[in-house]
C-alpha cells in the first residue's frame, strides 16, 4: 500500500512538472466495456471489463535534449483495473512500461521493461488493432512485454525501419541457466502499403529442461489502404500455448507479460506443438466519425492433434470527440474437439468463461464499450 501510495504522488508531482515543462507529458486512457460470452454447452456470462483495445494506464513520458540529433527519452507507464480501480498488476508499480533511451541519428537505444514489437504493431494486424474478443490472432495471445530489455530501433530509411531486443536472464543463484528473449522486427511503410515481420525466440532453462523445444512466435502481415479503408492480412507461426486450470488453451508456455528473469522451465511437452494462424480483415470509413470492419480467421494445429480453432468478427467504432470513442464487436469462435481457446482482449476480461464452457466449444461474444484518451 504505501508502494501505491508513493507511485501515486510520485505521477501527482510529475504532474505539476509537466505544466511547466513542455518535453514531460502526463498521459492515459480508460477503455470499459460490457462483455458477454456465450458457449454451445449453455454457459454464458455478462461482466463489466477493462480494456478491450487499450488497458486503462496511466503514464509519463518526456525527453531532454543533448545536442542537435541526440536526446535522453523515458517512459513509465501502470496498468489499472478501471472496473475496480485496482492496479493490474499488484507486485509492480510500473507493470506496462518501465524504460529510460537515448535517441541518435543512428538509431533508439532503449533498456528496461518495454513491449514488444510483435505488441507495438498490432495495429498492423487487423483492423481491431488484435486486441479484441474476434481477433483469432489475439485469442491464441500475444507477447506483449519484457523484463530487462536492452533495444535497438534504427532510423526509418527509405521506408524500412529494423528493431533488435536482447532480453537478460540474469543469471545467478535459482535463477542460473535461464536463457535471454532474442526479438527481432522488420517493418516497411510507404503510400498505401505496409508490410513487416515481428518475432521472438526464448529457449528453456538449460538446467531443467527436459522438453529443450525452443518457444517461437513469428508473424508477417501486410496492408493496403484503399482510400476509404484498409485490408489486413497477416500469418502468425508459434508453439507458445498450454493448458491451464481454465482450459486446454488458456496458458503460454514463456509468459507474454514476462516472470521474473524471461524463462520457462522446459518441461512442457506442448512447446513440441506448433500452430499455423491465418487471418483476413477489413475496414471501412462510412463516415468521418463511424468506421465498420470484420475479420476471418483460423489456427490449425500442425501436430495432427485436433486443437485449433477459428474465428470470424465484426465491429463499429463511433468517434464522439477527439479523445472518446464508442465501440461495438459481434464474435464467433469454434474449438476443434481438443482445443480450448476462449475470447481475450487487451486486458483479458474479468467475467469470461472456462473449463467445459469451452473445451472443444463454440463461443459467441458480444462487447459495448467507451475509450477515452487523455
Amino acid at each position: 500500500m504505501k508502494n501505491k501510495i508513493a507511485g501515486a504522488l510520485a505521477l501527482t508531482a510529475c504532474a505539476g512538472l509537466a505544466q511547466a515543462q513542455s518535453n514531460l507529458t502526463l498521459y492515459g486512457n480508460f477503455d470499459e466495456y460490457i462483455g458477454y460470452i456465450r458457449s454451445s454447452n449453455g454457459s454464458h456470462i455478462t461482466g463489466l471489463n477493462d480494456g478491450a483495445i487499450l488497458r486503462t494506464r496511466l503514464g509519463v513520458r518526456g525527453s531532454e535534449a543533448l545536442r542537435a540529433g541526440y536526446e535522453i527519452k523515458y517512459t513509465l507507464e501502470m496498468g489499472i483495473n478501471a472496473d475496480t480501480g485496482a492496479a493490474a498488476d499488484s507486485s509492480r508499480l510500473f507493470d506496462r512500461q518501465s524504460w529510460v533511451g537515448l535517441n541518435t541519428p543512428a538509431g533508439e537505444v532503449r533498456v528496461g521493461r518495454q513491449n514488444t514489437e510483435i505488441f507495438l504493431t498490432g495495429g498492423a494486424i487487423d483492423y481491431t488493432e488484435r486486441t479484441t474478443f474476434g481477433s483469432v490472432i489475439n485469442t491464441f495471445g500475444i507477447p506483449s512485454r519484457y523484463d530487462n530489455d536492452i533495444s535497438y530501433r534504427s532510423p526509418r530509411v527509405a521506408g524500412l525501419m529494423l528493431s533488435l531486443h536482447y532480453a537478460l536472464a540474469e543469471n545467478g543463484g535459482a535463477a542460473r541457466g535461464n536463457r535471454p528473449i532474442y526479438q527481432a522486427a522488420l517493418d516497411f511503410e510507404r503510400g498505401p502499403y505496409r508490410f513487416g515481420y515481428a518475432g521472438l525466440q526464448a529457449a528453456p532453462n538449460q538446467l531443467t529442461a527436459t522438453v529443450r523445444e525452443k518457444v517461437n512466435y513469428h508473424h508477417v502481415y501486410t496492408n493496403y489502404k484503399y482510400g476509404a479503408g484498409t485490408i489486413y492480412i497477416a500469418f502468425v507461426r508459434s508453439n507458445n500455448s498450454t493448458a491451464n486450470a481454465n482450459g486446454r488453451n488458456a496458458g503460454a508456455i514463456l509468459n507474454n507479460i514476462s516472470v521474473p528473469n524471461n524463462y520457462f522451465a522446459g518441461t512442457d511437452l506442448n512447446a513440441e506443438r506448433y500452430y499455423n494462424i491465418w487471418q483476413v480483415s477489413a475496414d471501412y470509413r462510412v463516415t468521418p466519425a463511424l468506421r465498420v470492419g470484420a475479420l476471418y480467421g483460423a489456427m490449425r494445429d500442425t501436430s495432427g492433434g485436433d486443437a485449433g480453432t477459428r474465428g470470424a468478427n465484426v465491429g463499429a467504432y463511433y468517434t464522439m470527440s477527439k479523445r472518446t470513442s464508442l465501440y461495438s464487436f459481434l464474435s464467433y469462435l469454434k474449438n476443434d474437439t481438443n482445443a480450448g481457446f476462449r475470447f481475450s482482449s487487451s486486458a483479458g476480461p474479468s467475467a469470461n468463461l472456462a473449463g467445459d464452457a469451452i473445451n472443444g466449444r463454440t463461443l459467441t461474444g458480444l462487447q459495448l464499450g467507451i475509450l477515452h484518451r487523455f
